[in-house]
């Protein structure tokens, strides 16, 4: 018997689509309404001095859009007041880096490939942002990656079989190969540059502005990964190549290192703000936060679910522990490393070319290479 075959069988194994969902949902519903229970009047008194347009005016005036845009802005302005929070906030932005750069490494495998929601996450991120919170995770992306691993699952069910040209690398041992090397500067150029700076900036500076155009990480991130990735593909043939991020430490570490390191510096601050520091928090303030934080409560249990069903309780148990020490950003980026060995697929079959493109088991085949051998 090959060793893969003696790999435990998690939950993703076992249970069908519709029971995996469940849990999510019935999360979605319960992060609905403890958010409304937890909300007060000084949260819809926020929207009704947008919606009369004595907040932020160059906002508020916008027809239609105005009001929900001008709350936003106002929300999260209200939360970044004072060192405690702005200490709160840093944690949980440390977080949303680190779910962001596993999320956006996923996108680039093989695997995921013919997964729209997965594939190209922008619009899953934009709901998250503007809208949704965690039920964006529950309702949106953790249903995509269970939809996406049935299907890879029940692909490899059937057996190795011979194709030909562009299909879907459901299975083999390329199939956890990012598409390109050059997604290995891309990605983390993207996470930095386009949601860390501008992260840091409304810590920083109490700006309207800065918190607007903060709201659209998700578009900086995808058009600066993508300008990186086309630069970098124009400069070299090698950077075309497919990559298999774990089997290279430098590069796993380049992948992962900003985001780790912001969680370890958000994480300390706010353990000193909470020894050292005094409570500064104006009532607006601790409203604000609640909320944050009981969003960033139901975020962690459900990407916890998630681990758990796809990689099993010991990497549920891993990301848990680092969070405890380095930060919950640390904890997802350190649990997905580990996670990997678990979702490692069965490599009795080899993806040699995902539509002409070639992989490191080959030198250079094209068109007419067969996809699986």
């Amino acid at each position: 018997m090959d060793a893969p075959s003696r790999r435990p069988r998690q939950a993703v194994h076992h249970f069908s689509l519709r029971y995996l969902v469940i849990p999510p949902i019935l999360l979605a519903l319960l992060t609905g309404w403890t958010l409304w229970a937890h909300s007060d009047t000084n949260i819809y008194m926020l929207y009704s001095q947008c919606h009369a347009r004595s907040r932020v005016p160059f906002l508020s005036h916008i027809p239609v859009l105005g009001s929900p845009l001008c709350f936003l802005v106002s929300f999260f302005q209200e939360a970044l007041s004072g060192v405690r929070a702005s200490a709160i906030m840093a944690v949980v932005l440390s977080l949303i880096a680190g779910l962001l750069t596993v999320s956006t490494v996923e996108a680039a495998r093989i695997c995921n490939a013919p997964s729209l929601l997965i594939a190209y996450p922008t619009g899953a991120w934009l709901v998250f942002s503007l809208l949704g919170g965690a039920i964006a995770w529950q309702l949106l992306i953790i249903p995509a990656f269970f939809h996406r691993a049935r299907a890879i699952l029940a692909a490899r069910a059937r057996g190795p079989v011979e194709l030909v040209g562009p299909a879907d690398p459901t299975f083999g041992e390329s199939m956890r190969h990012l598409t390109k090397v050059a997604e290995t500067v891309a990605i983390p150029a993207g996470v930095a540059l386009g949601f860390i700076v501008p992260s840091v900036v409304v810590l920083v500076v109490d700006d309207p502005v800065a918190i607007l155009v903060w709201l659209f990480f998700p578009v900086w991130v995808s058009l600066i990964r993508q300008a990186v990735r086309r630069g970098m593909l124009a400069l070299e043939e090698r950077w075309h190549s497919t990559f298999h991020l774990e089997s290279n430490p430098g590069a796993m570490v380049g992948m992962y290192a900003v985001p780790i390191a912001c969680s370890v510096l958000a994480h300390g601050w706010l353990v000193w703000s909470l020894v050292a520091g005094a409570d500064d928090r104006r009532e607006m303030t601790r409203a604000t936060i609640k909320c944050i934080v009981i969003d960033l409560f139901f975020i962690s249990l459900t990407v916890l679910y998630w681990v758990g069903v796809e990689a099993g309780w010991r990497v549920a148990a891993v990301m848990t522990g680092v969070s405890v020490v380095l930060g919950p950003g640390a904890g997802v980026c350190i649990g997905w490393i580990y996670r990997e060995a678990a979702v490692d697929p069965d490599r009795s079959v080899t993806v040699v070319a995902v539509g002409g493109r070639t992989t490191p088991e080959g030198d250079g085949p094209g068109e007419e290479t067969p996809l699986l051998r």
